[in-house]
């Protein structure tokens, strides 16, 4: 959405880029709460199942997370190729594809899924077994999420827009370690709370 939602962009529609950007924040925390509290719902039901093995399954997760993320065997990521549909840019009101593309970006699981962390935030929610504590998991996954579109605030040109992508596109490779490191040190947090 970084190449769509930006303030020359939003001019161009007769959109106002704040009003957009509020909107398709408050759409991917919401996204996020849906999936985290869904996630905690599960977890409840099968809280009889797992019963205190969560810190176990998430430490095994971690350890599957990073070696997926790393390409070790071969093994990809589980995801859908589907991104957002563009058309909405043209079909609506900034607030209103900025609230669509939020939540479904938010939601985590119906766009293209980049990496581990995102299974294992829905793990990790599923994990508390409670609805609200998997909601909050989930708002701060889609705060996290959705924040990334602040990044274009400034842009009020197309060659503003090529050179953040070409910032973007060179720190890819040190945002990708610091995520791998991320799955990793949440997989080693898990396994010492599963030895407890």
């Amino acid at each position: 959405m970084l190449s769509s939602i930006h303030p020359f962009g939003e001019r161009s529609r007769h959109s106002r880029w704040g009003i957009t950007v509020t909107a398709y924040l408050l759409g991917s925390i919401a996204g996020g709460a849906t999936t985290g509290a869904v996630a905690g719902m599960l977890g409840s039901f099968a809280g009889s199942i797992v019963d205190g093995r969560t810190a176990a399954i998430l430490a095994i997760a971690g350890a599957v997370g990073v070696a997926v993320d790393l390409g070790l065997w071969g093994l990809r990521i589980p995801s859908i190729h589907r991104q957002v549909d563009e058309r909405w840019l043209m079909r609506y009101r900034g607030w209103v594809y900025g609230l669509g593309f939020g939540y479904q970006l938010g939601l985590g699981l119906v766009t293209i899924i980049p990496t581990s962390a995102v299974w294992l935030t829905w793990l990790a929610a599923a994990g508390t077994a409670s609805v609200g504590a998997g909601a909050f998991i989930g708002v701060v996954f889609g705060a996290v999420r959705g924040s990334f579109i602040l990044l274009t605030a400034r842009v009020q040109a197309p060659s503003e827009l090529r050179q953040l992508h070409r910032g973007l596109a060179a720190t890819a490779p040190r945002v990708a370690r610091l995520t791998t490191t991320g799955v990793a040190l949440a997989g080693v947090v898990a396994a010492i709370g599963a030895m407890q």
